[in-house]
């Protein structure tokens, strides 16, 4: 049952992270030492003890009581890119029959959840099942609520027995550590001594559609496989450009309401929501934090996405490709890098020219971009994304900067050892009195890059809506963590450091600038282009992910502490392996729906129409345009059981296949193609159908729907 708050008699300041064991609620519960060293703690400035866990554990438990929990689960993020939990309860039996409510600081800073039968791509076998889910300091304890059920959760780490990372959250903390480590020698070699921390933050922008709860239930391929694997288009997609930030439904906005309400009690600052591109497609950003919270936070919101629209007669949809046609749905992952005392190091300021710092830290992130251009690839690789990047509504799966014309003819001219014609920032002069004129930004925006400077941050553009922005940050931190240890070797090496940073500049955008591109990613024209600098185009996701156990990136990895080798070795495998069943999944629906539904009505409608045109022709009359129709659907009947039945017959090779890297491969260059082919014809099928006697809603009904 769906449930608003009005906060008309609600203050908001009340409800905003009343279950979320925040800085507030540690503070109000903990005495001040113990509030202290977990302060500390979380600055990774203290050590963990068992004697300050247990303190924090009875506050946490009596707080959690206080709202209704029963139980606790440590809450991680395994490979499988989604979230798992288990759930032990607070009662503790006594000998004379009754409980006691009990949470003890070991079960708080440790879980042990079986770890056998999670992706681990070698890294466990099947008899080996012991793995640990560690607490997370730095990101709070919350209560989930679902209808009314509410459950201590404490976000965890996940390893195995071994110390290897089986999970998400580890990596993506290993790669924090490295940033924040090389980032602070290249400012202690500038002479900077006073920042002790360097944060990666992170704002993801959440896209998905909605559709109505009837119709998705009698579509098997939304249900087992997130997309459409048939349908026709509508008469009217988004040509119109009419949903785009149009008026929000009341029904969306009842769900919106309630989705924000959900995501402020556990603390998270929901702040934008709007109609995106296509029909029934709709974002959620989040503000900025940092990459752990905000990676937390994006999981969070997802899972309550999909449980308000369900109790809102509606579900929501993930995939990243759920309609063909229309525009797909992507995670925008806007990052920075900042100080503990408050400093953007991607800020420009006023006259970036000037600004020796930010050109230090912008050239190196382009070189760590254009080196690291794989990686940064495959770590937006999935099989949702393969049907959106390139496809004329996202960046192109090549990977490129766009700077702006600014700041790209700052570092021209640095490097071409010209005179910069300084501008000082310029207004926006609209020529109409009623409205004000304001200070104009340094750069437009450019959609179809995948990797946009915007301002004082970078967004990585090309990440998939079901992912989890770990996997995309950790890569992105390393890369740039690894490009700045180069900088402090040679830094802290020179005997004029400020010369040295000059030299850096200038090498680092010479050397790496090829990757610089400010026009339309969607053109033709830079695919040409783009091939003739060199650039890597990995265009699908079993081209990209062996990029992963290559020498250099395994190298660079492993240096920091944020992969092994064997961790990566498994994570191929694993993604690998994910790609092969999701496409052998979509085909079986497909081949199900053709077989048993699509063909049976079709079957039965054209039998009505041979009845209708034998009457008419009876009586005299003509028959031609109804004989014309029949042999339409005749022929794509006909090509559609022979499409079928290649599919069918590849698809049962593919499944024969035991190396996984040769089955990847031929799902996706001989099994995902027939589909395509059997796709063709089930699509024309429906377009020649009375729509009353076609055995699913259509594109209409579901687009247009609520």
């Amino acid at each position: 049952m769906a449930h608003c708050i009005d906060f008309k008699s609600t203050k908001l300041s009340q409800l905003y992270g009343e279950y979320s064991f925040n800085d507030r609620t540690m503070r109000e519960r903990l005495p001040s030492s113990i509030y202290q060293n977990m302060k500390e703690i979380q600055e990774r400035d203290g050590t963990l003890t068992l004697e300050i866990a247990e303190v924090v554990a009875n506050a946490m438990k009596d707080w959690a009581i206080e709202r209704g929990a029963t139980h606790y689960t440590h809450w991680f993020q395994p490979l499988t890119g989604l979230t798992a939990e288990k759930h032990d309860s607070f009662i503790s039996p006594t000998s004379d029959g009754r409980i006691l409510m009990e949470f003890s600081g070991k079960e708080l800073i440790k879980g042990e959840p079986d770890a056998s039968s999670f992706p681990s791509g070698g890294l466990r076998a099947t008899f080996e099942a012991r793995g640990y889910t560690a607490w997370d300091t730095s990101s709070p304890a919350y209560i989930q609520d679902l209808n009314g059920i509410t459950t201590l959760t404490i976000p965890s780490a996940f390893i195995s027995y071994r110390g290897e990372a089986l999970d998400k959250k580890t990596p993506l903390l290993r790669s924090m550590h490295a940033l924040n480590k090389a980032t602070l020698r290249v400012l202690k070699a500038l002479g900077n001594t006073d920042t002790r921390k360097v944060l990666t933050t992170v704002g993801p922008e959440q896209e998905y559609f909605l559709v109505d709860k009837e119709y998705y239930n009698k579509r098997p391929d939304l249900r087992l496989a997130g997309r459409t694997v048939f349908g026709s288009m509508s008469s009217k997609g988004q040509e119109m450009d009419d949903h785009y930030f149009g008026s929000i439904k009341e029904r969306v906005l009842k769900f919106m309401h309630e989705l924000n309400q959900e995501l402020w009690k556990v603390g998270i600052s929901a702040k934008t929501q709007h109609n995106e591109v296509a029909p029934n497609q709709f974002e959620l950003a989040t503000i900025f934090d940092t990459a752990n919270l905000s990676t937390d936070r994006n999981q969070i919101a997802m899972k309550l996405i999909k449980n308000v629209a369900e109790r809102h007669g509606m579900a929501a949809l993930l995939h990243e490709k759920p309609f063909a046609g229309v525009n797909g749905s992507g995670k925008h992952n806007n990052w920075s890098i900042c100080t503990d005392d408050g400093y953007n190091l991607l800020q420009p300021g006023d006259n970036p020219y000037e600004n020796a710092q930010f050109l230090l830290f912008l050239t190196s992130v382009i070189k760590a971009v254009d080196i690291h251009a794989s990686l940064l690839r495959l770590s937006a690789a999935n099989p949702g994304n393969d049907h959106r990047l390139g496809a004329n509504e996202a960046p192109p799966a090549i990977i490129s900067i766009f700077l702006g014309d600014q700041l790209s003819s700052i570092l021209d001219t640095l490097v071409e050892g010209a005179e910069h014609n300084h501008r000082d920032s310029e207004m926006m002069e609209i020529g109409i009195n009623v409205l004000p004129n304001f200070p104009k930004d340094m750069s437009d925006r450019n959609r179809t890059s995948p990797f946009a400077f915007t301002g004082n941050k970078f967004e990585f553009r090309m990440v998939g809506s079901s992912q989890s922005i770990a996997g995309p940050n950790a890569i992105l931190n390393s890369a740039v963590a690894s490009v700045l240890n180069e900088v402090a070797d040679r830094l802290e090496g020179s005997e004029n450091s400020l010369e040295e940073v000059k030299k850096i500049i200038i090498e680092s955008y010479r050397d790496h600038r090829r990757v610089i591109f400010n026009g339309n990613g969607y053109s033709d024209e830079w695919l040409k282009e783009a091939e003739k600098r060199g650039l890597p185009n990995l265009s699908c996701t079993v081209d990209a992910l062996p990029e992963l156990i290559k020498d250099e990136p395994v190298a660079m990895l492993s240096s920091l502490g944020v992969f092994s080798r064997a961790e990566l070795e498994s994570r191929l495998e694993i993604y690998l392996e994910a790609y092969c069943k999701q496409i052998n999944i979509e085909a079986a629906i497909m081949i199900e729906m053709a077989e048993r539904q699509i063909f049976p009505a079709v079957s039965r409608y054209v039998h009505e129409l041979i009845k209708s045109m034998s009457s008419q022709e009876s009586l005299g009359m003509s028959v031609t345009a109804q004989k014309k129709r029949i042999m339409q659907l005749s022929t794509h009947l006909e090509q559609l059981l022979s499409s079928l039945d290649s599919l069918r017959t590849v698809l049962a090779k593919a499944q024969q296949i035991d190396d996984i890297p040769e089955q990847s491969r031929f799902f996706r260059y001989q099994v995902f193609p027939s589909m395509e082919e059997l796709r063709v014809h089930g699509d024309i099928l429906e377009t020649l159908t009375e729509q009353e006697r076609w055995p699913y809603p259509s594109y209409e009904q579901l687009l247009f729907g609520l």
